[in-house]
């Protein structure tokens, strides 16, 4: 059996937490031969983003390029985009990739330890050149509110709804920052709750980058949309409980490969 192919276009976190790390954690945790497009450098660790440093629009274009040609994708995550021209440069690689695949967009706009990772500039382009372009869109709620335009007190349904009239085929609004720790899924035509359990005593830093990385590599095996939804939420919440909190001063990375557990204990 082919091992499924999978892509990260995200920034990379100096730390290990988030970005492509977690995400190359991720679909190494599912099965998954994973690739990246870096579109940032950041100097980060678990308490604050210290710098970023953007690629350069043609690198980004061309690692894609690079590993679409000729090792070929089954889905792609994207993270990290951060500026205008980053995104432009993304939706060109998009279109021109040889055959469509699931494209899985996690909205990154701030970091764990509350650094900005989206210039306000590129919240617009975000919403016009990346959605219509993607199968689903994994904002949490503060994203989703940004994404869909919408104030504090809009119900999550209708963020989702504009989020998807913006383009995005399906939407899951994670639960990680709301009051139950239950994603939404709105495929366009029905609403889907994905209960899970909340993880106080946790580590969080990546919960976004795995839960949008799992969900991808979930697309690539073959899984419909709901199935693999669910897939995400349960191993995302898992890392979250198995979180490393010994890790750094600030909030401590999530645990997808079981670092340290029994799961993650050698044989």
């Amino acid at each position: 059996m082919a091992i499924p192919r999978v892509l990260s276009i995200a920034g990379s976190d100096s730390g290990g937490g988030a970005g492509i790390q977690a995400d190359l954690k991720a679909f190494a945790r599912c099965g998954v031969h994973g690739m990246t497009a870096i579109t940032a450098i950041t100097v980060q660790n678990t308490v604050e983003v210290r710098a970023v440093q953007p690629v350069d629009p043609e690198i980004i274009e061309g690692q894609i390029a690079a590993v679409a040609e000729d090792i070929g994708l089954d889905a792609v995550k994207i993270g990290m985009l951060g500026s205008v021209p980053t995104i432009e440069a993304v939706e060109r690689a998009l279109r021109a990739l040889p055959e469509p695949v699931p494209v899985v967009v996690d909205p990154v706009m701030v970091a764990e330890s509350g650094g900005r990772l989206l210039e306000p500039e590129a919240e617009r382009a975000l919403r016009e050149r990346i959605l219509p372009l993607t199968t689903v869109a994994t904002p949490n709620l503060a994203e989703a509110r940004v994404l869909a335009g919408a104030g504090d007190d809009a119900p999550v349904e209708e963020l989702a709804r504009a989020i998807h009239g913006h383009g995005a085929r399906a939407v899951i609004v994670t639960g990680g920052h709301r009051d139950e720790a239950t994603d939404l899924l709105f495929d366009g035509e029905r609403f889907v709750a994905l209960p899970g359990e909340r993880h106080p005593d946790g580590a969080a830093h990546g919960s976004g980058c795995t839960h949008s990385s799992v969900l991808a590599a979930q697309l690539a095996h073959g899984l419909e949309l709901e199935e693999a939804a669910r897939v995400a939420r349960r191993i995302a919440g898992e890392a979250v409980r198995d979180g490393l909190r010994e890790i750094g001063r600030g909030a401590g990375p999530v645990n997808v490969l079981g670092l340290g557990t029994r799961a993650g204990a050698a044989s």
